[in-house]
C-alpha cells in the first residue's frame, strides 16, 4: 500500500519522532548500538515445510509492520504469511513496535543501517528484501546542498553483498512533488501573514531544490538492487536506473528473460472474508450503522487523514439522491494530521443524509473488508498520488472507483476498472451516474481483474523473480574468469565498523 506521507511534514516532527525513539532505546526490542551477540533470538513464526529443500531465507526489511498501523506494514505482513505458506522462511525486521523478529528500525535512527548489516550476519539470508518508503526511513532534505539528501538505510544498500530486492512504493513527478508543500496559510495580522508567508516559501524552497536528489534516490536504490518491484507502469517509468548503471546488475538476463530493471507485481490485496457470497450488503451496512435501504448505493472514501487526500472536495459534490458518501479516517504515524473533517454527523440511519462520517479510525482487516462490502464504490479525489493501496484493496472486494485524473489511477481505467476525472465537485457527481448506469460492465472487469490480487498469486511471483535472480547469480559466478574472494568474518566487521565514521 501507497503510504502517503506528507514530506513537508517529517521535518516538523524530526526532533519529537527522536525524543520518543531516544526514550525507548534501553527497550530490548529497540537497541541504538546493538552488537551482534545482542541481536533477539530468531522467532519461530515461519510454518514452513522444512524437508522442502528448495525453500528460501528472505529478511523482508519494514519500519512500518503491524499491529502499527499503516498500509506498507499491512501491505509486508500480508505478503510475509503467503510467503511463507510457500514454504519460505521470512524474518522480518521492523519498528520496536512491530511484531517482527528483530527490531529496531526507525526513521530516525542513524545506526540503521549498522542494524541491518549485524542481522543479515546473523541470519545469513538468500535474499533481502526491502519495502521501500522514504519517509519511513528518515528522509532527510538538504537545504543548502540537495546532494546531501539522504535516507537512514543509503549505506546498507552499498555494503550488503547479499542480494537486495527492493519495492518502491512512492514516485513523484515535479509538478506533484511541488503539490506536497502545504498551502499558504490564511492568518490575520500582519506579523502572522509575514510568518505564513516565511514558512511558504522556506517549504518551497526546499522542495524545489530536492526533487532531483529525491528522484535519485529511488534511483540509486534500484542501481544496487538485484531487482526492483513496483505497482504500476507509471512507477515503472518513473523508478528507472538509467543514470545509476552500477556493477551491481551484470548478469545476463537475456538468457533468463526477464526485466532486470524493475518487474511489476501488483499490490496484493483480497478480503480476510473468505466467501463473499456469505456476506450480504445488508448485514455489512448493519454493522456500521449504514442504511440498509437497497435502493441506496454507498460512495466510500477510507485512509489516512493527510491533505494528498483531497476530501475536501466530498462536501461539495451535489450527491445523487440514491448515493451516500461514507467516510471514515485515521491518523498517520510519523506525519501530523492535517486534514480536518467537516463532515455532517446527522443520524446515520436518516436516508435523507448525504455524507456520513462513521469515525472508527483506522480498522481491522476483517472490519475494513465489511466496510467494503457496504459499499458500492470506492472515492479517491486525491491532490497527488503515485500509488494507492486502498484502490487494491476495493477492487480485491469488487468495487470500481472513481478517481482524480493523475496518471496512476488513468492506468487502470484503461483497464476499464473505474472512472478518472478532474478533481472537481461536479465531475465526481457525473461519474456516479456514470458508474451507476454502467455498473454491471465495470463489477464484470473488476470481479476478472481481481484474480490478479490474491496473495497466493503475488506471492508466487515474488518467488520465482527471488528464484530468477539467485540463478543468475549462480550462472553469472560459474561464468567468471575469476571468482571473488569470499566474504570472511574480518571483512564484514571492518566494512560495519566503517558505518560508525
Amino acid at each position: 500500500m501507497v503510504h502517503n506521507l506528507c514530506y513537508n511534514s517529517i521535518n516538523n516532527n524530526e526532533n519529537k519522532d527522536k525524543d520518543d525513539y531516544n526514550n525507548n532505546h534501553n527497550n530490548n526490542k529497540c537497541q541504538h548500538n546493538l552488537s551482534i551477540s545482542s541481536i533477539p533470538q530468531l522467532q519461530d513464526k515461519n510454518n514452513n515445510n522444512n524437508d522442502n529443500k528448495n525453500n528460501l531465507t528472505i529478511l523482508m526489511v519494514s519500519t512500518e509492520y503491524p499491529p502499527m498501523l499503516g498500509g506498507v506494514g499491512r501491505y509486508t505482513l500480508n505478503l510475509t504469511r503467503a510467503l511463507r505458506k510457500l514454504g519460505n522462511t521470512v524474518y522480518v525486521v521492523c519498528n520496536k513496535n512491530g511484531d517482527g523478529d528483530f527490531f529496531g528500525l526507525y526513521p530516525f535512527n542513524k545506526n540503521n543501517s549498522e542494524l541491518l548489516l549485524e542481522i543479515v550476519y546473523k541470519v545469513k539470508p538468500d535474499i533481502v528484501h526491502i519495502q521501500f518508503e522514504h519517509g519511513l526511513y528518515g528522509l532527510k532534505l538538504d537545504l543548502v546542498n540537495p546532494r546531501n539528501t539522504c535516507t537512514t538505510i543509503d549505506t546498507f544498500y552499498d555494503i550488503c553483498e547479499t542480494p537486495i530486492i527492493t519495492t518502491f512504493h512512492s514516485a513523484y513527478t515535479f509538478k506533484q512533488w511541488m503539490s506536497l508543500i502545504e498551502p499558504l496559510k490564511t492568518t490575520t495580522g500582519l506579523l502572522n501573514q509575514l510568518k505564513s508567508k516565511k514558512n511558504y516559501l522556506f517549504q518551497y524552497w526546499k522542495f524545489l531544490i530536492n526533487y532531483k536528489s529525491f528522484h535519485n534516490l529511488n534511483n540509486d536504490k534500484l542501481s544496487k538492487s538485484k531487482c526492483g518491484i513496483v505497482f504500476s507502469k507509471y512507477l515503472q517509468n518513473l523508478v528507472n536506473e538509467k543514470k545509476y548503471n552500477t556493477h551491481h546488475n551484470t548478469y545476463d538476463n537475456k538468457k533468463f528473460n526477464f526485466n532486470i530493471k524493475n518487474r511489476i507485481i501488483y499490490h496484493g490485496a483480497q478480503s480476510i472474508i473468505p466467501v463473499l457470497s456469505e456476506i450480504k450488503k445488508e448485514e455489512a451496512r448493519t454493522k456500521f450503522g449504514l442504511p440498509v435501504n437497497k435502493t441506496k448505493r454507498i460512495a466510500l472514501a477510507v485512509g489516512f487523514r493527510t491533505g494528498t487526500k483531497g476530501w475536501d472536495i466530498l462536501t461539495k459534490i451535489n450527491v445523487p439522491a440514491n448515493w451516500l458518501i461514507v467516510i471514515n479516517s485515521s491518523k498517520n504515524h510519523y506525519n501530523i494530521e492535517n486534514y480536518k473533517p467537516e463532515i455532517s454527523t446527522k443520524n446515520k440511519s436518516d436516508n435523507t443524509t448525504k455524507i456520513i462520517d462513521i469515525q472508527r479510525d483506522f480498522l481491522s482487516e476483517k472490519d475494513l473488508s465489511l466496510l467494503f462490502y457496504a459499499s458500492d464504490v470506492i472515492l479517491l479525489p486525491y491532490k497527488v498520488s503515485s500509488g494507492s493501496g486502498v484502490m487494491f484493496d476495493a477492487l480485491a472486494h469488487g468495487l470500481p472507483f472513481i478517481a482524480t485524473d493523475l496518471h496512476f489511477f488513468k492506468e487502470f481505467a484503461m483497464k476499464d476498472l473505474g472512472i478518472t476525472v478532474k478533481r472537481d465537485p461536479c465531475e465526481f457527481a457525473n461519474a456516479l451516474h456514470e458508474i451507476e448506469n454502467n455498473y454491471h460492465f465495470y463489477s464484470k472487469k473488476v470481479n476478472k481483474f481481481r484474480l490478479n490480487l490474491t496473495w497466493d498469486t503475488v506471492a508466487n511471483q515474488h518467488n520465482e523473480l527471488y528464484s530468477d535472480i539467485l540463478k543468475c547469480i549462480h550462472y553469472t559466478k560459474n561464468n567468471m574468469q575469476s571468482s571473488p574472494p569470499p566474504t570472511t568474518t574480518i571483512e564484514y566487521s571492518n566494512k560495519l565498523n566503517s558505518t560508525n565514521k
